[in-house]
């Protein structure tokens, strides 16, 4: 249901507590479980049960995507009303109902350039998590070039058929559609470039997980040969793609900024200094023992802090209205750093624990952050490196010039 902006935020805030306290499941206030996060789509399996119902009722109130507005489905929240449902949300200690790229990038892309009927189509079912989707951007010679892609789009009249390959597709192999970029004009470059949604269950899709290093496999090759798709689920203008592309960019990159890439927190896994503490010793006075490790964990600690107000001052502004693209190159940066920081630091504060991979002999929890500081290290890779957002950051937020 949309909210009139004349309510009263106090009336709005003891309304929005009252449901909260009949509507929110007693295990979904408690921290994050990794295996209990809930991605939304067709195959997702709830391994807690309440998660499903929490899912459920936020979605029916709009409020995973508070501010969207209430004809597709959003909560049609106010900003300052989204600010009291926030703080709500944080007293009780209340899980996200939904962990979703839709959410976070492809929805406000498409309420942005997509056409109505688009809007009405696609957005009641993010808002719901009853789709998940994928980013078909990177491609095994595009990556920090992502203007040079390749996957061809061509025109068959009544349909387009799609051939080519994509690469570090996260999570492709569990999403139901994807959001691509494709090639529609091969005489230019970001002018050849278009926007396009297709079903992963199309004839022709297949994705593949990529092994990490850490074990995991989030990311996927997927190859594209002979894929019909159907004209409507173009978004813009044939060879528009690239500006909606960059739109989408900042958006990815301001949500991996405001969630830290996720930090440690619901996972099992302590803070660098309660670890240091541990295994490293305090002195007489409960301090760490080691006074340079205390004072770089310190330093990070004043980083985290700083950052998370810049994240929080950045949102307020766009908010509000202002111009804040290359922001996102900024924090983007900015929190690949902070967390790779966070993840040496935990892994020096474990002393012999954070060697460990496999075996009884290593706690669970400390192997878990071996294998997070291994995954730490794609993070000034993914969302776009972090030589091309300080590029960005140099030619657009500094003025500098091409070195030629």
């Amino acid at each position: 249901m949309a909210y009139d902006e004349s309510v009263d935020l106090e009336q709005f805030r003891a309304e929005t507590r009252e449901w909260l306290e009949e509507n929110c499941p007693p295990s979904m206030r408690t921290p994050m479980k990794d295996d209990e996060i809930v991605w939304g789509g067709k195959r997702e399996k709830f391994k807690n049960p309440e998660a499903k119902v929490w899912l459920e009722r936020m979605g029916e109130k709009g409020w995973t995507a508070p501010e969207w507005p209430a004809k597709y489905g959003g909560g049609g929240l106010s900003r300052e009303q989204n600010r009291v449902l926030q703080e709500e949300l944080r007293r009780i200690k209340a899980r996200p109902a939904l962990f979703s790229f839709g959410l976070w990038m492809f929805g406000p892309a498409l309420l942005e350039f997509g056409n109505e009927e688009q809007k009405l189509r696609f957005i009641p079912d993010i808002v719901k998590g009853k789709t998940r989707w994928c980013q078909g951007y990177s491609e095994p010679g595009a990556g920090s070039d992502l203007a040079d892609l390749q996957t061809r789009c061509e025109d068959k009249g009544d349909h387009y058929l799609i051939n080519g390959q994509k690469v570090w597709t996260s999570y492709a192999d569990k999403a139901d559609w994807i959001f691509c970029l494709v090639r529609t004009d091969t005489s230019t470059k970001h002018e050849g470039i278009s926007f396009i949604l297709f079903d992963m269950e199309s004839e022709g899709v297949e994705a593949r997980p990529i092994l990490l290093i850490s074990g995991e496999s989030p990311f996927c090759e997927t190859f594209f040969t002979d894929v019909k798709v159907p004209k409507d689920q173009l978004v813009g203008e044939v060879n528009g793609g690239w500006q909606i592309a960059k739109r989408l960019l900042q958006f990815e990159r301001s949500s991996i900024s405001a969630g830290g890439f996720g930090g440690t927190g619901g996972s099992g896994i302590l803070g660098p200094e309660e670890y240091a503490k541990m295994h490293i010793g305090t002195d007489s006075e409960g301090r760490l023992i080691d006074g340079d490790l205390r004072g770089r964990i310190t330093d990070h600690k004043m980083y985290s802090k700083a950052f998370n107000l810049t994240v929080q001052r950045q949102a307020e502004q766009a908010k509000a209205g202002q111009q804040v693209g290359h922001t996102a190159s900024i924090l983007k940066y900015g929190a690949a750093k902070m967390n790779q920081d966070r993840h040496e630091l935990l892994v020096e504060a474990l002393g012999t624990e954070g060697l460990g991979w496999e075996g009884e002999g290593f706690d669970p929890a400390a192997k878990k952050v071996t294998r997070q500081w291994l995954r730490s290290k794609g993070n000034s890779i993914e969302g776009g490196t972090s030589e091309i957002n300080l590029n960005v950051i140099s030619k657009r937020v500094l003025g500098l010039k091409d070195h030629k």
